[in-house]
């Protein structure tokens, strides 16, 4: 899973970055720096990989994974704003989701923070880009067809579609079909991506923002960045005693990933082979047939049925035979539906 972090100018998006790179324990020289973009890669933790290798005891233990990307500053100066917009716009167009960071502090001396005002104008900012990006490839395809060329009558209805939503100003996350259209997928639009917002707080501040007009499927949480960027470059001693004495329930890399992942609809499902042990990120919904493609393409051109052991009845019985001498190991074929927390094998043959 690759994240994006986006927000206005001073909205503190490095200062989380930090605070999120800090937190998961990593060096700066384990940072990547591309073209002015920071890019990171974090272990995604999980209790149940820590079991089944703890079960198991394999040589090697591979957690799922997040990048988090920051993009280049956007200079607020009115000749060069919209090509630095294109150039952050496209840097996190390749993501799967959003961090969209708002400022909830105020500065010394400075105007009141507007998190709510920032939150559209940057949303807009997008749609705006997104429909941009509808019309000059529905009028691409409109130019082919009076040429005689063949057209796909199917993508020029979803992009008309796309651009009606956002000539409103609303967002294509908005319609989980079109949100979620493979037709679409090469487009990258920005505003069919989920969102994650974080309200970056001041250090005292625990409460979020009034922001009424937000949807309620956007979820917004509160995040004291400077403070939680001071902890993340702690020991792990003195980040455990500030955590509690701030009222802050674990790590800021442990809260996003989980509400990442929620936001995103991704869950995860284990395979334990030979002397791995893997946890896999997949799509809520996701067939069988698709997540044997995800570990190797010869998987799912040989497949023939997946053993699907739920990791609770893993836990219940202590062994993998155990539980399936207790009739909860169950084979499946094709179509079946991976469910967070299944340990899957896969029977297959090519």
């Amino acid at each position: 899973m690759k994240l994006g972090i986006i927000g206005l100018p001073q909205s503190g998006k490095l200062t989380i970055f930090k605070a999120l790179t800090g937190a998961g324990g990593i060096k700066s020289e384990e940072r990547i720096k591309k073209a002015d973009q920071l890019i990171v890669t974090v272990n995604v933790p999980d209790e149940r990989v820590d079991y089944l290798r703890e079960i198991y005891k394999p040589k090697k233990t591979i957690y799922s994974q997040v990048e988090y990307l920051l993009p280049p500053k956007i200079v607020d100066s009115d000749h060069v704003k919209r090509e630095k917009e294109n150039i952050v716009f496209n840097a996190v167009r390749t993501c799967d989701g959003l961090i969209h960071v708002v400022k909830n502090f105020q500065v010394f001396g400075g105007p009141p923070p507007t998190p709510e005002e920032d939150f559209f104008k940057l949303e807009s900012e997008m749609m705006l880009s997104d429909l941009m990006v509808a019309e000059k490839r529905i009028e691409r395809i409109k130019s082919d067809e009076k040429k005689g060329k063949e057209i796909t009558i199917q993508e020029l209805s979803l992009l008309e579609r796309c651009r009606d939503i956002l000539s409103e100003e609303r967002p294509l996350r908005d319609n989980t079909e079109i949100a979620a259209s493979p037709l679409l997928k090469g487009f990258t639009f920005l505003s069919a991506k989920p969102m994650l917002v974080i309200s970056n707080n001041s250090d005292e501040d625990e409460d979020p923002p009034e922001m009424p007009r937000i949807p309620e499927d956007i979820e917004v949480m509160v995040v004291r960045g400077k403070l939680e960027m001071e902890i993340g470059e702690m020991g792990p001693e003195d980040a455990k005693e500030f955590l509690s004495a701030f009222h802050i329930e674990s790590s800021l890399l442990d809260r996003v990933i989980k509400r990442s992942l929620t936001v995103s609809d991704l869950i995860s499902f284990f395979t334990v082979v030979e002397n791995e042990v893997r946890s896999w990120t997949v799509t809520k919904g996701t067939s069988a047939l698709d997540a044997a493609d995800l570990i190797h393409s010869d998987m799912k051109k040989g497949f023939i049925k997946a053993e699907v052991l739920p990791y609770d009845q893993l836990v219940r019985y202590g062994n993998f035979s155990e539980a399936k001498k207790d009739g909860h190991l169950h084979l499946e074929g094709k179509e079946y539906r991976v469910k967070d927390g299944d340990i899957i094998r896969f029977r297959f043959n090519v």
